[in-house]
């Protein structure tokens, strides 16, 4: 992992390999991996088969790009299966929720980034085994 400043008086950029950064372990199903610059963050969410991320929603614009297994959400009084190689789009303050069909790994991006994963008060996503 190497973090390079191009000046001092550019921003900073990072290098980085997804393979080297920490793990959360947020509850038994659910785990992330996070990269965030100042206007955008990047995390890589691993969903084992049954997980359900509880119904939410948050100020940031998020996409999101299955790339193993499926992610069965609701959003809008609908049901929309994201499969691998499938993108979502949700926009700022639409609630939402999202349950694993099968094992599942997909990456979020997220404008601006989410503060509240970056300081750890995510307690939606941290309370034991949503089934």
């Amino acid at each position: 992992m190497t973090s390079l400043k191009q000046s001092s008086d550019a921003q900073a950029f990072q290098h980085l390999s997804l393979d080297h950064l920490p793990v959360e372990h947020l509850n038994p199903l659910l785990e992330r991996q996070l990269v965030s610059g100042e206007r955008s963050m990047l995390a890589r969410i691993i969903l084992r088969a049954g997980c359900i991320v509880p119904m939410h929603s948050h100020d940031n614009e998020q996409i999101t790009y299955v790339l193993e297994g499926a992610l069965k959400f609701h959003i809008q009084d609908r049901e929309v299966v994201v499969r691998a190689g499938e993108v979502l789009v949700i926009p700022s303050q639409m609630p939402h929720s999202a349950e694993a069909l099968e094992d599942t790994v997909d990456l979020d991006i997220f404008s601006p980034p989410r503060q509240d994963w970056l300081q750890g008060t995510d307690s939606y996503l941290r309370i034991g085994v949503f089934t």
